[in-house]
């Protein structure tokens, strides 16, 4: 399983890319699309809209099962990716380039009570 050291992930199975401008890029990782299989819908936040950590922020539907994907700190939506609710199976394709929003955060240290790789690999270890 791919897990990019570059990245901080969510015991919920985000991730999340902190970006030169103090935003936050999120997604949903590898595990993540591989436990939900054939991913067919994507709805996205509103730009403009703020979360606590921890809230639904978006939803990922596949075959199998609609997935709640959760603010994993707390801040507002700056962007969202449009051209991933347009082909969500870009989510299966290349989970890491298939972002879903990005968050400017309310407190920039708040990332760094995010998992690195190498406790979310042993958080999705079998």
């Amino acid at each position: 399983m791919n897990i990019p050291a570059d990245l901080k992930y969510t015991e919920s199975h985000e991730w999340v890319r902190q970006e030169t401008d103090g935003t936050l890029t999120v997604g949903i990782t590898e595990y993540a699309q591989d436990a939900l299989g054939d991913i067919v819908f994507v709805e996205l936040p509103q730009v403009g809209k703020t979360f606590t950590a921890g809230d639904d922020a978006a939803v990922v539907e596949s075959v199998k099962a609609a997935s709640d994907i959760y603010a994993p700190v707390s801040g507002t939506v700056t962007a969202v990716n449009q051209s991933t609710a347009d082909a969500p199976d870009s989510i299966n394709a290349d989970a890491y380039s298939a972002w879903l929003f990005k968050l400017q955060p309310a407190d920039p240290a708040a990332i760094n009570g995010l998992l690195d790789a190498a406790a979310y690999g042993k958080a999705t270890e079998d």
